[in-house]
């Protein structure tokens, strides 16, 4: 189990006890990653992966292979005998031998091959992304049952992961509890009725006419808000993190059918301030967090995908997010020397182009807005009671290339300003169970949502939102 000749202490000595463990418990196998870190002492080991070149020459046989743990590939170094007509470019292999010191420079170790089984072949002719070529984005869109195979997207992949480690290790080490909101819900948070409706197939009409599954229509959530609010009644600090729906017509470079949302609720909190710090902070940390545990992962966006984007980020993370009122964008717009083909008004709502010249102007640093008109945010929203501009307590955050990347707001805890807004919108029979939650033991509290691949987006320089998810959903689009 541990090698030829291999003893226990010898073993120790060579790599660290964690290390050790991981390698027992699989009798031998090594990731490619682990073997890429490993110290090279001839120990016998087994590697399986995906081939990523093949080059034979007359008295030796290279392969690199990957198995989506590393950016990097592991060299295989074998007598040219170990060939086979199906060891090529795609095939999965088991490749059993010897870790070495590599004499490359750019490698610190090799594996020499003394056995390699052919699990699965791979006919390099047909496969869609060839050995050597660096394939267009668009392109690679095409194949989303394959594109995991490239560089660019097992990179996406890895951070995407890494991505949501950071954001859940931010939320636990700063006191949320992580709940799971539902998928089917009867409510639209948002107002803008982009709902996907949940039915069952077509069946008789129950006695009394009611065919619904669930006594009332279902939909796909659009956020998971609703329900953090009604754990927040209970917790000081709740946060959720999962898939959101839109039923939006579009094939655009921006939309999504299906997305994930990071949302969080914090009760106790009277200012609009402290919603911000949340938001800055949990983006700056977990970015950083994303910076140091996939370096090469995310150089390979900055340096081929979006170059120059580094200085970007790195000018986002250094600066102290800007913060201006709904009222200040305005006459920032309307100052502009651009000309806009949505005309900039008090009491209508941003646009993009709106929000990209907002961050330009602020130099490239995110900016808040807060404080927006009274009939642009949805009825949860916090009334201000400020006067002719009749606003409310809600804020977005604008990042450089992507527009607004967070929402979030205030809710307005009190009765009956809630129940006043509630009835003039005719929804106080829908949300009674809401303004229930005002009745019995409410606390001022609000909280924000983050999309998540708009937050990759921003970080990578990822144009398309369509290539920071495994599987994109959209209208007009082919599911696998």
């Amino acid at each position: 189990m541990l090698g030829a000749g291999a003893s226990l202490s010898r073993l120790l000595r060579r790599y660290p006890p964690q290390f050790l463990q991981k390698r027992l418990l699989r009798g031998g196998r090594l990731r490619v990653r682990e073997a890429l870190s490993a110290q090279p002492q001839g120990c016998d080991v087994r590697v399986q992966g995906w081939v990523r070149s093949v080059r034979s020459q007359k008295e030796v046989l290279f392969l690199d292979i990957n198995d989506g743990t590393s950016l990097q590939n592991l060299q295989v170094v074998a007598d040219p005998k170990l060939e086979s007509r199906d060891l090529c470019f795609g095939s999965s292999v088991d490749v059993q031998g010897k870790l070495v010191k590599s004499h490359h420079r750019k490698q610190n170790v090799e594996l020499q091959a003394e056995d390699i089984r052919v699990v699965g072949s791979c006919d390099s002719i047909a496969f869609p992304f060839k050995l050597k070529e660096r394939h267009a984005a668009d392109y690679v869109r095409q194949f989303p049952h394959l594109r995991c195979k490239t560089n660019r997207f097992s990179s996406l992949l890895r951070i995407r992961s890494e991505a949501t480690a950071a954001i859940h290790s931010y939320f636990q080490d700063n006191g949320y509890v992580h709940i799971h909101t539902p998928v089917i819900s009867s409510n639209d948070c948002e107002g803008a009725g982009e709902l996907f409706q949940v039915e069952t197939p077509s069946k008789p009409s129950e006695p009394g006419g009611n065919s619904h599954f669930f006594d009332v229509p279902a939909f796909l959530t659009v956020s998971g808000q609703l329900h953090l609010e009604v754990v927040a009644g209970a917790f000081s600090r709740v946060f959720t993190f999962g898939p959101t729906f839109r039923a939006e017509n579009s094939q655009s470079r921006r939309h999504l059918a299906e997305f994930y949302m990071v949302e969080a609720e914090i009760s106790f909190t009277e200012s609009i301030q402290d919603i911000m710090q949340e938001m800055e902070n949990l983006f700056k940390v977990a970015t950083a967090a994303i910076l140091s545990r996939c370096h090469e992962d995310v150089e390979l966006f900055h340096k081929y995908v979006a170059p120059g984007h580094k200085d970007k980020l790195d000018h986002m993370l250094k600066n102290k997010f800007v913060i201006m009122s709904y009222s200040e964008a305005i006459e920032v717009l309307k100052k502009a020397p651009e000309v806009f083909s949505f005309k900039p008004e008090w009491g209508c709502d941003l646009q993009k182009e709106h929000e990209k010249y907002l961050v330009k102007h602020c130099a490239n640093i995110p900016v808040f807005v807060i404080n927006y008109p009274y009939d642009l945010k949805p009825f949860y929203a916090r009334d201000n009671v400020d006067g002719p501009q009749h606003t409310v307590a809600a804020v977005d955050l604008l990042v450089p290339e992507v527009g607004e990347l967070y929402g979030g707001s205030l809710r307005e805890e009190r009765l009956h300003i809630l129940q006043s807004r509630l009835d003039r919108l005719g929804l106080l029979d829908t949300y009674q169970w809401y303004l229930e939650l005002r009745q019995f033991g409410t606390v001022p509290h609000g909280g924000f949502g983050m999309g998540f691949e708009r937050y990759l987006q921003c970080i990578l320089g990822v144009d398309n939102i369509k290539d920071v998810i495994p599987f994109p959903r959209f209208s007009h689009s082919c599911l696998l």
